[in-house]
């Protein structure tokens, strides 16, 4: 019966220390700690697909919180049922040990669409305060500048790593085209890569 963690960042810019951290706190030992930096949107990732195929009966999977293992409700829920059924268990330090209990699944469900419904309205706010800086500021423009500025760039980057949504709902929230969108992305991964060449 061993103890598994798994952490992930969305790129190459973020830090995996605060979730290493939290999860040897929690008791995983370093050497049983996988990481990787890629995107949540689908569980096709590497060092998760080597992770799965390593966890046996009676193992124990910990995540920092429930967004580092799925990218939404379905998602999350499909991997847990497959973790029943194979008698691994998993450990969700925000929420609490998820196992194959009525009381255990309906704990996560009830979380995962509580997360589903966070992000929702996250997005619903944003687009209300859109509504009402058009009507009430006279100023307010909502055509799509030339120019993508830092400060937009980095709210960028917050909907996609933090929020997780889509190049196009982030290119409307922030009045760019996806195409200069993807370009700025690119730009970020790339310097990232180059900060991590002359560090070796």
């Amino acid at each position: 019966m061993t103890v598994y963690g798994y952490a992930r960042v969305s790129t190459l810019g973020q830090s995996l220390d605060t979730q290493v951290r939290d999860l040897e706190l929690a008791g995983v030992p370093k050497a049983n700690i996988f990481f990787e930096k890629y995107t949540g949107t689908t569980t096709d990732r590497p060092v998760f697909k080597e992770l799965l195929s390593k966890l046996q009966s009676g193992d124990t999977l910990t995540v920092t919180k429930l967004d580092r293992l799925a990218r939404n409700t379905s998602q999350a829920l499909s991997l847990v049922s497959d973790f029943n059924k194979r008698g691994i268990f998993l450990h969700v330090l925000n929420i609490g040990k998820i196992d194959s209990t009525p009381s255990g699944r309906l704990l996560f469900t009830v979380f995962s669409a509580f997360a589903d419904f966070e992000r929702d309205l996250i997005v619903a706010r944003t687009q209300e305060g859109k509504a009402y800086a058009k009507k009430h500021d006279p100023n307010f423009k909502d055509g799509r500048p030339k120019k993508l500025t830092d400060e937009k760039l980095k709210y960028a980057l917050h909907l996609r790593e933090d929020e997780h949504l889509t190049y196009k709902k982030i290119a409307k929230e922030i009045g760019v085209s996806e195409s200069t969108l993807y370009k700025a992305f690119r730009r970020v991964r790339e310097k990232e890569e180059e900060k991590i060449e002359m560090k070796r």
